[in-house]
């Protein structure tokens, strides 16, 4: 059959026969999965309870919780009566709760309890356009779910004019921007934009031709454009979606589900390989040997290049002795990663790819449904974000402050967003003839492949005149293995500089073997022998850049940055704003010093 929305997506796998596991998730501690027929029965449910709600075609239903089936059942059932959903990041702040719900006009909210549900509790009274709430979870004086699909199941209302009446040119969703700057913006989505991309993707053959067999662990937010298109291949596949029960139980979750294939943000990844560099630093004697070894075996690995016999045998007992284990801590399974949101460092694409983990670095953005560029097996280089996507146009135009062929990365699709809801100031500042103005900064090389090199926001001049492209210099930096994170500075100033978080866990364990005695963070990022390590790491960084990239200074921080504590986005992008507010008065004091 013809997919032309999303819930064809649906119907087409049903013709096909499904699979017993579509969707997964834990539930009183033992995995619950629900067929391909299953979640059709179930979202059938839910359309038929919106459309006793009065719900019409173009109402909008507002939907927040970490993942869950229930999240793809509220989706599915939305889409195919013509309902528009706005899902919001489970771990947002109340205000912007009510700021989207308002924004967006939704009549109808579904959430999860706990700690959402007292958030949205909260801002019910400023949210005049809300007529019904459901909890998931049992939470006292919330109406449930279960009466809700209770309306549904009594109803034998027939679907079939509702999903006919849905154009592929319809609105699918509105997705309110995290943004690190500025209040969220709502991009207007169609069907055929996140299909084009559903669609393309799939037939890119990233995942390997056995899906039947396959599972996948989701733990991005499915509210993220990335994620919930994903979810989406997934279904188009017939590969069955396991969700994680939280960030902190991925690990336990790998071992459980022994997936085939995740998708992962930069920054999860650099985790999993601070731990990995962590554990190494605890060997002793040939298994340390060993580890490290390995480890400067794949340091300048490339999956393009043709190695001599000699290298590939020491890879291979490196992979058989090394490397093996931190497949086993993945699961045992795992034969692709893919990764977008950020810039992927090139030291950790080489690292695991030297493991023998394929990690495909892709590109796009909530208004582009999300993909423009990726990886693929067919086509690879490491550092780039792949070729455009079949169908999508990608020109780069020239920008004041960088090199010849690098500029604005510029699309055409027909996976670009309509535009932001109420807002046609900003819709026609990025939309121009037909083309979305990205803000990224990139350049294509020969062979077609696409490089992000840095934000056009995020581009500063320092007083001398000389821009700065913050980005590769912080990744860089985050490359340490006693850097946690960084945040390059130095807008109007004399020089850069950087706000540093250490990796503490790497950290304190160097300064125990060095004799340093502390009673606090505080007491050990102002020691000299701590200072003169990160000077060090510094220094070394700095070899890769041009005199004036440089980072002069530094300040080391006691606290990492998080999303709860409003210095990251829900994507773990860094709120560059919030951070030069917070830390003005030590920036100003360390240009003073200068």
């Amino acid at each position: 059959m013809e997919i032309k929305r999303l819930h064809d997506i649906l119907a087409e796998q049903l013709q096909k026969g499904g699979r017993p596991d579509a969707i997964a998730a834990k539930k009183n501690g033992r995995w619950q999965t629900y067929s391909t027929q299953e979640v059709a029965q179930i979202a059938d449910t839910v359309s038929r309870a919106l459309l006793r709600l009065g719900i019409k075609k173009g109402d909008r239903i507002a939907l927040v919780s970490p993942n869950r089936p229930e999240w793809n059942f509220v989706d599915l059932g939305a889409v195919q009566i013509g309902a528009i959903v706005v899902p919001m990041y489970a771990n947002s702040v109340a205000k912007d709760y009510e700021y989207i719900i308002q924004h967006s006009e939704s009549r109808v909210l579904f959430c999860s309890g706990g700690e959402v549900w007292q958030k949205v509790s909260s801002i019910l009274a400023h949210c005049p356009t809300l007529e019904k709430v459901y909890v998931f979870d049992p939470e006292p004086g919330a109406t449930p779910w279960e009466e809700f699909l209770s309306m549904g199941k009594s109803s034998d209302i027939d679907l079939t004019p509702y999903r006919a009446a849905v154009q592929s040119e319809d609105w699918a969703t509105f997705l309110y921007t995290s943004g690190t700057t500025g209040t969220p913006k709502g991009v207007i989505l169609t069907h055929q934009n996140i299909v084009s991309n559903v669609l393309t993707v799939r037939n890119l053959r990233l995942i390997p031709a056995h899906a039947e067999s396959i599972k996948a662990l989701s733990f991005l937010p499915l509210n993220h454009s990335f994620e919930r298109m994903v979810f989406y291949v997934y279904l188009a596949m017939g590969i069955g979606v396991y969700y994680a029960e939280s960030l902190d139980t991925i690990r336990d979750n790998l071992q459980e589900v022994k997936p085939h294939v995740f998708t992962s943000v930069p920054r999860l990844l650099e985790k999993v390989y601070e731990r990995i560099m962590a554990t190494g630093q605890t060997l002793t004697g040939i298994k340390r040997k060993l580890f490290f070894w390995s480890l400067d075996l794949v340091k300048d690995y490339d999956p393009e290049q043709s190695y001599p016999f000699f290298y590939r045998l020491q890879l291979s007992l490196a992979r058989a002795l090394v490397f093996k284990k931190w497949k086993e801590a993945l699961g045992g399974n795992v034969e692709l990663i893919v990764t977008g949101a950020a810039a992927l460092p090139k030291h950790l694409a080489r690292t695991f790819w030297g493991a023998g983990f394929a990690i495909m670095e892709g590109y796009g953005l909530t208004e582009t449904s999300p993909v423009i560029a990726v990886n693929t097996f067919d086509g690879y280089r490491l550092g780039s974000v792949g070729r455009p996507i079949p169908g999508v146009e990608v020109r780069i135009e020239p920008l004041e402050g960088y090199t010849e062929g690098e500029g604005e990365i510029v699309v055409r699709g027909p996976n670009v967003m309509v535009g932001y809801y109420k807002n046609p100031e900003a819709t026609a500042e990025v939309l121009k003839d037909g083309w979305f103005h990205t803000g990224d900064v990139g350049r294509l090389d020969k062979d077609g492949f696409l490089y992000i090199t840095d934000r056009k926001k995020e581009l500063f001049k320092t007083a001398g005149g000389k821009y700065i492209a913050p980005q590769p210099i912080e990744s860089a930096l985050k490359g340490s293995l006693y850097i946690e994170q960084a945040m390059v500075v130095g807008e109007y100033r004399k020089f850069p500089a950087a706000l540093i978080v250490p990796a503490f866990a790497n950290l304190e364990k160097w300064a125990q073997e060095n004799g340093i005695t502390f009673t606090n963070r505080a007491e050990l990022v102002h020691h000299p022998k701590v200072q003169a390590l990160i000077q060090s790491e510094v220094d070394r960084i700095n070899e890769q850049f041009s005199q004036f990239e440089r980072v002069k200074k530094f300040i080391l921080l006691t606290k990492e940055w998080t999303i709860e504590g409003g210095e990251l986005t829900p994507t773990l992008k860094l709120k560059r704003r919030v951070l030069l507010s917070q830390y003005k008065e030590a920036i100003d004091a360390l240009y003073a010093e200068a």
